[in-house]
């Protein structure tokens, strides 16, 4: 599996600004609204805070990764962020995240979820990939970062 397969160029942020995890929800859910104007942010959003509130996606080493289901949507998008100052999304190791994956699915799509899920996670658990992405000077860079693995 490829996450490039499942990303919009547009949809990689190399400087989110927002600074809380609810800010940081909202810039990530209008920037995807923008590129599909079929999409209700607030819905987003809506659903992405319910799934914070079961437990945070604040993983660990710098990244969260926010995720959920609508059911209005017939394809996975997937956005891919950095925050150059972190953001504190009440991670497990209660640092603050500066690498976002968010996965939003529709409600059908449960295998290819867990999958993308799994791959993000087997990904942000190299030390490298992590310091690479942190690094990369621009959304190219993010980009070709993600392309090679």
């Amino acid at each position: 599996m490829r996450l490039d397969e499942y990303l919009d160029p547009e949809l990689v942020l190399p400087n989110l600004q927002a600074s809380t995890k609810s800010e940081v929800l909202r810039e990530m859910t209008g920037a995807i609204a923008a590129r599909h104007p079929h999409l209700d942010a607030d819905l987003a959003l809506s659903v992405l805070l319910d799934r914070e509130g079961l437990g945070t996606t604040g993983i660990g080493d710098g990244v969260a990764i926010p995720h959920g289901k609508l059911p209005s949507l017939t394809n996975i998008i997937l956005l891919v962020g950095r925050s150059l100052h972190g953001v504190d999304f009440e991670a497990l190791d209660f640092k603050p995240c500066s690498i976002f994956f968010l996965v939003l699915a529709p409600e059908q799509m449960t295998g290819i979820h867990l999958r993308i899920l799994a791959h993000i996670s087997r990904l942000i658990k190299d030390d490298s990939f992590r310091r690479d992405f942190f690094e990369a000077e621009d959304s190219d860079a993010l980009l070709r970062l993600l392309q090679s693995y």
